[in-house]
């Protein structure tokens, strides 16, 4: 092996410098910073010339002046010559040629030196005779004397002046935009007084882009396992301890010394679950006459919003932020009004009123055109200044009439105001409104009569001014005055509804039928509104206080447009009912009036028009209208029915048995007529009279209801043998009637014949599966026996033949609710009842009839605990959806918790809901005892007797009971009262 070392462990050649050979001096790096390194300078060079001639053993070179070089010189220096070829040629011999060539390039060198600097100016040039010159030039002499003038060159002069100059201009260029490296030069030097310790506690610099520091940060995160005993412990923070030790403590030590209040807890859950009860039942409702409806009073809402504060310190910083970006609207479009109004409305928000108005004052100078921008800043400024800044924009917008009212409106007295408006007047004649101020602001009719003559002239296709002018006449001038303005405007029916009420002021609308001729000549000019506008111009006259021309118009115009195919009788009843709900009664009569002339004999329009009159007529209009309608549909027994019964209510005895003679001769086998003649002689006490009605009627009409009332009749009267015998023969002719069973069964119970009663009720069970009340009855008597295990089993079968039936479900929950109670009583009540039975079976009938307010109303009072019946009730209202047993349930539990105004609530939406239940009235009722007034309590009464309930378990069992036929609706009303707070109590 050889021992000589590979290249690169070679050391280097004592005179080799890396890159010199090449001519490698350094570089410029991007930001011009400069030279990396300079190259060797003029001594190193002579320097490492001579070192080199002392190698060859040669004379030194005497082409740059380079001397020998002395012993103890450095030999390191020769690797810093960058032009000769030291390097290159290290064994070449430098001989006298080699001299000569170096000398002559030196000449050469200087020379062009000399002349570059004769060039940029910087050598002196010598000084000669002018004569001389001239002569030279004269003999082209010049550039041929040499010796004369050494190297002068007029041409050359001026390029060093031109070159000096360029120079300059770039000194100058480069001091105002210095370069980077430049700039920084004498803090560079500065680093040279910078200690080491300076430099060692100089911060690292960092990135501080959001994205690097996010993932340095996530880079720097450490995750590490959770134990179990933080976890448990965390599990066990949010438990309640109901543990207590000896000392009457929780038997938990609670770390932060305090203690749980579970009085606070509960009535927040309360709160939140009122809230929640309240959404729930606003959200069951789509229907407004619930009272539950989910609309929106925009004006309400509006007026909540204004009322809304902000947080003062979020406005200010919205008035910052806006403000910028105004600015810069104004900024990019001065010309746009709307950005300086908003700049200005901005300030004024910000309490800087003064700023508003200089900012509206630029505005109006840039948009002088904008009618907006004016009337801003007359609003911003006062009345003075408002009058100034309105002249001024009258000024440039003649023609605006807004800015001639706010002119007028600025003015104090009455004649200044008259002035402005002539002067807007004289410059926009056509002005409706203009003329309508000028008119206003006229104290004497006469001179107000002469300014609209004279509007109506300029502008003679103006309604209102025909309108006005005509008010202000006379009547027989206003014919005329309408007569002209029906020519000028031929399509208008404002004018010709004005001319109906004039005639109808003057008297002689029943002569004189405008309307009539109103209709053809506006259907000849093809100007007919379409038939809901005239029902709206029917409503505006009479709430304007004419009432015959509201009648003419919906006479004339109310079948426009429709045809015999279209349904009109129900079009017109839905006509009525929108004007009633809009309290247009005069205007609901007339359309009944025209609905009952196309129709006569359409019994739903007579009923219609007769609660109308009932509701918000007379008595004898009443009477007029029901013996109309007898006379128009003589078969319609209702209303003989009806006729006769407000007879009767207004004391008119006689004339009300009139009215059911002349209804048997046209309704001799109805049974409803016999019966309403039967109550009538009954209510008054004429009992023989009416056992005699019912004997005919039995005879002329022998329906079930006629056997059934008889039966009815004789048992409150006390006649049970009569009753059982007329029970025995409807039974015989009607065996599948069930009301004949239960009445035989209640014949029996009450002459103590329990056994009769029960078979009774079984066979009437059998022939009618069918009736719910039937296998009630049945059952009640076994439980009243002391057989509940019968009762149980009665109810069963019913609810097998009936199934989904809340009813009888709802009664085997009370059938073992009352057994649960018996027994805790027992046992002398010591132990609370129990209800495992009763939640047994309600839980089957919730799966049943997962969606009955009975059964859920049963359950939240008589099986909940008192605080658990507001969260029942929430879920309860959310799967029913208006049910009036679950809204009496909820207005029962607020009641129970004093909440008055929420109770009193729910109680009237379900009264709104089914007006017919009367058990809903009868808690309402109790309720008001309590918590309302005597004028409420007239009103609810009112209420309830033009509602004349029917339904309800408590209502029926006091309106049926024997001994209360002839109670009134007020006297059930009260005992249902008394009822149910019996019941409540009991709860």
């Amino acid at each position: 092996m050889t021992s000589r070392k590979d290249f690169l462990n070679q050391p280097a050649p004592e005179n080799y410098v890396a890159g010199l050979g090449r001519g490698a001096t350094g570089f410029v790096t991007r930001s011009d910073l400069g030279p990396g390194r300079e190259g060797p300078s003029e001594d190193q060079i002579k320097e490492a010339l001579a070192k080199r001639a002392q190698v060859l053993g040669v004379a030194p070179p005497t082409a740059y002046g380079a001397t020998a070089k002395k012993e103890d010189d450095n030999d390191e220096a020769r690797f810093q010559d960058p032009e000769n070829e030291v390097g290159l040629f290290a064994s070449g011999a430098y001989d006298k040629d080699d001299d000569e060539a170096d000398r002559i390039y030196q000449e050469v060198d200087e020379r062009m030196d000399r002349r570059r600097k004769i060039r940029r100016g910087t050598e002196h040039t010598p000084s000669l005779d002018p004569e001389k010159i001239r002569f030279a030039k004269t003999l082209d002499l010049y550039p041929k004397t040499v010796g004369l003038w050494v190297d002068y060159n007029p041409v050359a002069t001026e390029s060093g002046q031109e070159e000096a100059r360029e120079q300059a201009e770039t000194e100058e260029y480069e001091r105002k935009n210095p370069k980077i490296g430049h700039t920084f030069t004498d803090l560079k030097r500065a680093l040279n007084t910078v200690s080491d310790d300076e430099w060692a506690n100089l911060p690292e610099v960092g990135d501080l882009t959001g994205k690097n520091r996010r993932t340095k940060a996530n880079l720097r995160q450490r995750l590490y396992a959770v134990p179990d005993s933080v976890i448990a412990g965390a599990r066990d923070s949010n438990q309640f301890e109901t543990s207590v030790t000896d000392d009457g403590q929780n038997s938990h030590d609670n770390a932060d010394g305090t203690m749980t209040n579970f009085a606070e807890i509960g009535a927040a859950r309360d709160k939140v679950l009122k809230v929640k009860l309240d959404q729930a039942a606003q959200g069951s409702s789509t229907n407004a006459s619930s009272g539950t409806a989910t609309t929106v009073d925009p004006k309400g809402y509006l007026t909540s919003l204004v009322q809304s504060q902000v947080n003062e310190d979020v406005q200010i910083g919205d008035i910052n932020r806006i403000r910028g970006l105004l600015e810069s609207v104004i900024k990019t479009n001065p010309k746009h009004a709307p950005g300086w109004i908003a700049a200005a409305r901005l300030e004024e928000v910000a309490g800087k009123i003064v700023a508003a108005r200089n900012v509206m004052e630029r505005g109006c100078s840039f948009c002088p055109k904008s009618e907006d921008a004016w009337l801003e800043s007359i609003r911003l400024n006062e009345t003075h200044n408002g009058r100034i800044i309105a002249a001024r924009a009258v000024k440039h917008n003649p023609k605006s009439v807004r800015l001639w009212t706010a002119a007028m409106q600025l003015e104090n007295t009455t004649q200044q105001k008259k002035r402005v408006l002539r002067l807007a007047l004289d410059s926009i004649p056509q002005s409706v409104a203009l003329w309508k101020e000028a008119v206003n602001l006229e104290a004497d009719p006469e001179d107000a009569r002469l300014l609209l003559g004279k509007a109506t002239e300029i502008i003679p296709l103006s309604i209102d001014l025909w309108l006005a002018l005509a008010r202000l006449e006379t009547p027989e001038h206003a014919q005329i005055v309408l007569n002209k303005a029906r020519k000028a405007i031929p399509t208008s029916h404002e004018i010709w509804i004005a001319a109906a009420r004039l005639q109808e002021q003057i008297g002689n609308s029943a002569k004189v039928n405008v309307m009539k001729r109103a209709v053809t000549a506006l259907a000849k000019e093809s100007a007919m509104l379409p038939r809901e506008d005239w029902i709206r111009e029917a409503e505006k006259c009479e709430s304007e206080g004419a009432p015959m021309t509201c009648q003419a118009i919906v006479r004339e115009t109310l079948g426009y447009g429709l045809d015999e195919d279209d349904d009109r009788k129900k079009i017109f009843l839905n006509d009525a009912k929108e004007s009633l709900s809009r309290d247009r009664i005069i205007t609901a009569r007339a359309i009944h009036a025209y609905a009952l002339r196309l129709f006569p004999t359409k019994k739903s329009l007579w009923l219609a028009a007769a609660d109308l009159e009932r509701s918000h007529g007379s008595k004898e209009a009443l009477w007029e209208l029901l013996d109309k309608g007898t006379e128009a549909c003589p078969d319609a027994a209702v209303l003989w029915m009806q006729l006769a019964r407000e007879k009767w209510s207004a004391g008119e005895l006689d004339a009300a048995r009139l009215v059911l003679a002349r209804a048997f001769k046209q309704n001799p086998n109805n049974e409803d007529i016999w019966l309403s003649a039967v109550t009538l002689e009954a209510s008054h006490g004429q009992t023989d009279q009416a056992r005699s009605l019912l004997a005919e009627a039995r005879a002329e009409a022998g329906t079930d209801r006629v056997w059934v009332k008889s039966v009815a009749f004789e048992r409150s009267h006390g006649s049970t043998t009569t009753a059982m015998d007329l029970v025995a023969k409807g039974l015989s002719l009607y065996p599948n009637q069930p009301k004949l069973h239960m009445l035989k069964g209640q014949l029996f119970e009450a002459d103590g014949k329990k056994s009769q009663a029960r078979t009774a009720y079984s066979d009437g069970t059998r022939a009618c599966p069918r009736s719910v009340p039937l296998w009630l009855l049945a059952a009640r008597l076994e439980e009243r026996s002391g057989v509940t295990v019968k009762a149980r089993s009665v109810l069963d079968r019913a609810r097998l033949t009936n199934s989904k039936n809340d009813v009888l479900w709802t009664e085997s929950v009370r059938v073992e609710r009352r057994a649960a109670l018996a027994a805790a009583s027992l046992g002398g009540g010591k132990a609370p009842p129990n209800f495992a039975a009763a939640n047994n079976i309600m839980a089957r009938a919730l799966q049943e009839c997962p969606t009955s307010g009975l059964l859920w109303s049963e359950r939240i009072m008589h099986l909940e605990a008192r605080t658990a019946r507001k969260p029942r009730a929430l879920e309860a209202v959310r799967k029913c959806d208006n049910d009036t047993h679950l809204f009496v349930t909820v207005g029962r539990i607020f009641w129970s918790e004093r909440r008055v105004e929420k109770a009193g609530g729910w109680f009237e939406k379900a009264l709104i809901l089914d007006p017919s239940w009367g058990d809903g009235w009868a808690w309402y009722w109790h309720f008001l005892k309590e918590y309302g007034t005597e004028e409420k309590r007239k009103d609810v009464l009112a209420k309830c007797e033009a509602s004349e309930p029917k339904f309800g378990e408590v209502w029926q069992s006091i309106r049926k009971k024997v001994g209360n036929e002839g109670w009134s609706t007020k006297e059930v009303l009260e005992a249902a009262s008394r009822e149910v707070e019996a019941a409540d109590t009991k709860v």
